[in-house]
């Protein structure tokens, strides 16, 4: 057996393992999470993550366990992005507290589905057709200049959202606080509820997500197993940090620009490719690590809420 399927088989050992523990054991049906609880899991995932990178660092060197490591990061870093949305998302449509676990539970298999499905699809065409990694890092630079001036509360709005608007005019929906399924009837007639028009758009948030979210880890790395790995590692942890970042929401108030930043160098990295100038994945990891951890603390010493406005009043 080769290290590769080794490897791989450590990788799907550690996911199933994981998700059996986070279904029956840390996060049981209808439970709702605890901060401190959700703050232990988390550290739970992020050893798991940091422990296959060692595993990988082990089994393949220092240069592949760098490109997992920046790959991870990234992942990591997006899905922190993601959950701003999902807060605003839950907020919107007031679910209940027991309900966030089963619809974050649905949110994460569905990101690893659409992952999974996006990674196929984006290492065969860049096999097929090597010019789109320069569109990739087209696209990424879009995206980082995008999300460095955008204002993700103000402009995330679920109920004026695309999906939202189409499945209001062809589908009956019952907004019923009390509904626990995704189906009911009423008068004989079939109905959607609440929870299952959440769902529907958790998975559209989670494709639009990985239209960035592919594109910069294969920015990072082709190989199969790190873009798996990073990505199904990061979104493992998914769920926990929802419940940590909802507590602290308006800590971060520039994590949105740091993540911007490392977009726009890996896609300005990519570009550079076809000039032939090849930039060290070292530091590739340095770069990432000093824009999210730098917005943190750049978030931590400028709270945008606690800067006075100007009411233009006079004395």
């Amino acid at each position: 057996m080769s290290v590769e399927q080794i490897s791989y088989i450590v990788f799907i050992v550690a996911l199933v393992g994981s998700l059996v523990l986070d279904l029956f054991v840390l996060n049981p049906k209808g439970k709702a999470v605890a901060f401190k609880s959700a703050l232990y899991q988390f550290g739970f995932w992020l050893a798991i993550g940091l422990a296959y990178g060692a595993f990988i660092w082990m089994e393949f060197g220092a240069k592949t366990a760098m490109s997992y490591y920046s790959a991870y990061l990234m992942e990591e870093s997006l899905s922190i992005d993601n959950i701003f949305v999902f807060i605003l998302l839950f907020n919107a449509f007031k679910i209940k507290e027991t309900q966030l676990g089963r619809l974050l539970l649905i949110g994460v298999l569905l990101a690893i589905v659409f992952r999974i499905i996006f990674i196929f699809a984006g290492i065969s065409i860049i096999q097929n057709f090597h010019w789109v990694m320069y569109l990739f890092g087209a696209v990424l630079m879009f995206s980082g200049f995008k999300m460095f001036f955008q204002n993700e509360e103000s402009d995330y709005k679920p109920k004026e959202s695309f999906m939202y608007k189409i499945m209001n005019k062809y589908l009956r929906i019952h907004y019923d606080d009390e509904d626990t399924t995704f189906t009911t009837r009423i008068n004989g007639k079939k109905y959607y509820t609440k929870l299952m028009l959440v769902v529907v758009l958790l998975a559209f948030t989670d494709i639009i997500f990985a239209i960035d979210s592919i594109p910069a880890v294969l920015a990072i790395s082709q190989d199969k197993l790190i873009v798996f790995s990073s990505n199904i590692f990061a979104i493992l942890g998914l769920r926990t940090l929802f419940f940590v970042l909802r507590k602290a929401a308006d800590k971060f108030d520039y994590l949105a620009q740091g993540i911007a930043i490392a977009l726009i160098y890996i896609g300005i990295k990519l570009l550079l490719t076809y000039w032939q100038i090849e930039i060290a994945d070292w530091i590739s990891f340095v770069v990432i690590l000093v824009c999210i951890f730098g917005s943190m603390i750049v978030s931590a010493l400028f709270d945008k809420k606690a800067i006075p406005h100007d009411d233009n009043s006079t004395d």
